[in-house]
């Protein structure tokens, strides 16, 4: 318990740390806490000067000034709130809209090993759902019970000023109220966590569910999917229930004991009152005193589970804050172009831990020469490019552009020199010109123009309705894969970029396309190093230089009519494979 309240002070420590650049908000909000308690106990203490000093004192005179007294005290007590509650919203806002910047702009550069192991809704919660969590820190946590503390401690002081013996008759049901407090503060907690946990898992479920609707139609798994979504919904429903039964509990407790002090203060207090123990105007003030303590009491352990949920939450978020696996990114070079030598020497690389997908592959590119890569699947190939892109980093052997470790080139001076067209395309939602320029304002339109008529695209996106300006749906469904594929391959041509890697790039569209596009690559290769991965062996043929992988190792490499020449040859086998009817 000890140990998990001073992780909870360390992660409340470092919440309140964010909200310090909106300091002015936060400091405001703590001196109107301050401000507002002697309003909010003025009310009851004027009501009892009114009955003791000008009902029963006789005192009619003074029953207008204190009326008006009265209600002054009142609006400006309405007028204080509205701004307590207003400034605690405005810096618990503030705090999630910043937090929420610097949480994606953190995600941006992790590493894809994050997103190979991450579920995306469970990074969408993360950035969403547990950030907007931290809000109820500052609009229904800390501030707020600050507050309701100090106008609990003003209103126990009056009420002994007042009068010490109702006092302590209200005090004799303060042990049940504790009680009742401390379990349902405990109860509830459990079963947040658990809300918060299935959310989580809830997102993660409808994130995949959708994205990949086409292959649960495909295979008429609705039904099953249906099922599953049921389960999840339940056990969310669940959790949800326990929370509501705790409160369906907790607030007539409450209640119950609220009128149990109330009767006793009235019983008992009206023996004081004919005895001349207790004034008449106390016995009038005291059940608003009543109110006034017992309703922070009440709300007060709800706001103490809020807080504690928003810790939680934001212990999540600072999980991933504090998650430091970025590239390294200590290359100091900077190259405005490259001349486009690449070389392998010895790599080996593994994913997980010592599962070798690639194993002491070592091949040279000289400048503006074709290599192809060929392969059955899982050997490596892809593997080749995400390595040269330093999308990872390698356990052995060294990878050398332009006889430079890409490790001392800057990452973004690597990046920008390099342009990949995968088979997988993946467009944003947006305009087809926003997809080809990755919304980057120092690429002029005249250059997306010429690179899309270098690559024939331009006619395909002429006849888009509106053309360039076309809204491409989430993930581009809107378009033929063909489409798609064109302006990826306009998308990776207008950066110019000096290297070219076409992963699979002609794979998943018709023959016409693949022959507009062919005709581009022959034209773009001859002034560019390109890396070509493919399956359709007839778009490698021309390669200066063709590697077979098996299992991540290099089998074979030459031409296309050397290796062609092998008998025996894993290239010949696989050519064969694909064009028997050529062979014989």
């Amino acid at each position: 318990m000890a140990e998990q309240q001073s992780k909870d002070a360390k992660i409340l420590k470092r919440v309140l740390g964010i909200a310090m650049p909106f300091r002015k908000l936060f400091i405001g909000s703590l001196i109107l806490a301050v401000v507002i308690t002697p309003f909010s106990i003025a009310q009851p203490f004027i009501v009892q000067q009114i009955v003791d000093k000008n009902i029963i004192g006789g005192d009619k005179a003074g029953i207008m000034p204190m009326a008006v007294l009265f209600v002054l005290v009142l609006l400006l007590n309405v007028i204080l709130k509205y701004f307590f509650i207003y400034m605690t919203a405005r810096l618990g806002q503030s705090v999630i809209k910043s937090m929420r910047v610097k949480v994606f702009d953190h995600i941006l550069h992790l590493r894809l090993r994050y997103f190979d192991k991450t579920p995306v809704g469970t990074a969408t919660t993360r950035t969403i759902n547990d950030i907007e969590a931290i809000n109820n820190v500052f609009a229904q946590g800390v501030i707020t019970i600050v507050a309701d503390i100090i106008t609990l401690i003003a209103v126990v002081a009056i009420m002994f000023y007042t009068s010490w013996r109702l006092t302590l008759i209200v005090f004799m049901t303060m042990p049940f109220m504790f009680v009742a407090v401390y379990i349902f503060k405990e109860k509830v907690k459990v079963s947040y966590q658990k809300v918060r946990n299935q959310i989580a898992t809830m997102n993660s479920f409808l994130q995949e569910r959708i994205t990949g609707m086409k292959i649960v139609q495909i295979f008429n798994a609705e039904a099953k999917e249906a099922e599953a979504f049921r389960k999840i919904n339940r056990e969310y429903t669940s959790a949800n229930l326990d929370s509501v039964f705790y409160y369906a509990v907790f607030f007539p407790v409450v209640e119950l004991v609220s009128a149990v002090a109330l009767a006793l203060m009235i019983w008992l207090g009206a023996k004081g009152y004919l005895q001349d123990k207790v004034s008449f105007g106390a016995l009038v003030a005291f059940p608003m005193y009543l109110n006034l303590m017992f309703r922070p009491i009440r709300f007060m352990a709800d706001k103490f589970n809020t807080m504690q949920m928003g810790l939680v939450a934001a212990d999540r978020v600072f999980k991933i804050l504090d998650n430091r696996d970025f590239m390294q990114d200590d290359g100091t070079f900077e190259a405005e172009k490259l001349e486009g030598k690449v070389e392998f020497r010895n790599v080996s690389f593994a994913y997980e831990d010592e599962h070798y997908v690639l194993k002491d592959v070592s091949f040279t590119i000289q400048p503006g020469e074709t290599l192809a890569l060929v392969g059955s699947t899982g050997s490596g190939k892809s593997t080749i490019i995400n390595l040269l892109n330093r999308f990872y980093d390698i356990q052995k052997g060294t990878i050398l552009v332009d006889e430079r470790d890409i490790r001392a080139y800057r990452l973004k001076t690597l990046r920008d020199r390099i342009a990949i067209v995968l088979q997988d395309v993946f467009l944003f939602d947006g305009t087809v010109l926003e997809n080809i320029t990755m919304r980057d304002a120092n690429i002029s339109m005249e250059k997306v123009l010429l690179a899309a008529k270098q690559i024939g695209a331009h006619e395909y996106i002429e006849r888009l309705p509106g053309g360039y300006q076309y809204k491409v749906t989430e993930r581009g469904l809107n378009l033929s894969v063909g489409q798609r594929q064109l302006i990826s391959f306009v998308r990776a041509l207008v950066f110019d970029p000096d290297i070219l890697i076409l992963d699979e790039a002609t794979s998943s569209i018709d023959t016409e396309t693949e022959a507009i596009i062919q005709s581009a690559i022959e034209k773009l290769i001859d002034r560019r190093t390109s890396i070509v991965i493919a399956h359709r062996l007839s778009t490698v043929r021309h390669a200066k230089n063709i590697i077979v992988l098996d299992k991540g190792r290099i089998v074979e490499s030459g031409t296309h009519e050397a290796l062609l020449a092998r008998p025996d040859g894993a290239y010949r086998n696989l050519y064969e494979m694909q064009f028997a009817e050529i062979v014989e």
